[in-house]
């Protein structure tokens, strides 16, 4: 080792040295910390793509070491910039279909957490580490203040002047139709085909059920479903599906 290598070892070790136990305790706490930040917010970031994918199934709230992220994701850039890119994508398909002039090409819109947010009630209700609460959900749905998804809003217009027919098919009772009818007129949304609610007999169905089923009613209208946009896959799947399906993030709740 040479001279200069020597002092340098030697002025290393006497700072270390003057370090107080408290000060080096601290130090490798923080370390620690931030490593188990760190590793928390890749397993989160990996489970948020298991939900997208749907491999992630049946599960009722967020995982507790996830909330912070997912707080972070649905509050920040990131969520409008993925919707952004669902959306964009939507747009590229509606632009590549010929629509013919008989009113009965269709695109189907789910509503909540795909035309309205509800971000904001989540946001004092633990982005979805809480089991959901209906009592609580119904009462923020009754005041009909759920904003637009700006890219959702974007695109909706643009259908409407593509000659697009527009339905929403929400699993919101029926009993919920003016306060939702309210909540989208006041959001933006206007001039579509046809809202569907779940009706008394619909209560106790799952929704992949549900929503294919009125789908299938929507064929034996004469419809033809080109497209459809969910936040959930039981908006998505089941038979009949549309010509192409677009799913919206949403790392909140799950509904099978």
């Amino acid at each position: 080792m040479g001279p200069f290598r020597f002092l340098l070892l030697f002025f290393f070790l006497g700072v270390v040295a003057a370090e107080s136990p408290q000060t080096i305790l601290r130090t490798t706490t923080q370390a620690v910390a931030a490593s188990a930040f760190a590793y928390d917010h890749l397993y989160c970031d990996s489970w948020r793509l298991s939900v997208e994918t749907n491999n992630a199934r049946f599960w009722r709230t967020v995982p507790f070491r996830c909330s912070e992220f997912v707080q972070e994701y649905m509050s920040g850039a990131r969520y409008a910039s993925d919707t952004d890119i669902v959306v964009d994508e939507s747009l590229a398909f509606a632009r590549s279909v010929q629509i013919a002039n008989d009113g009965n090409d269709a695109w189907i819109f789910d509503v909540d957490e795909t035309l309205l947010s509800n971000v904001p009630y989540y946001a004092i209700n633990g982005f979805g580490t809480k089991v959901f609460n209906e009592t609580s959900f119904n009462e923020w749905v009754d005041k009909a203040r759920a904003p637009a998804l700006a890219a959702s809003l974007r695109l909706y217009e643009e259908l409407l002047v593509s000659g697009f027919q527009i339905i929403l098919l929400t699993g919101r009772n029926e009993a919920q139709r003016k306060v939702t009818v309210e909540n989208l007129l006041h959001a933006g949304y206007h001039s579509w085909r046809s809202l569907i609610f779940r009706e008394d007999s619909d209560m106790g169905k799952p929704a992949v059920v549900f929503k294919s089923g009125r789908r299938a009613e929507l064929e034996g209208q004469g419809f033809r479903i080109l497209a459809s946009s969910g936040d959930q896959w039981s908006d998505l799947l089941g038979f009949p599906m549309a010509q192409r399906s677009f799913k919206h993030p949403n790392p909140m709740y799950y509904i099978g």
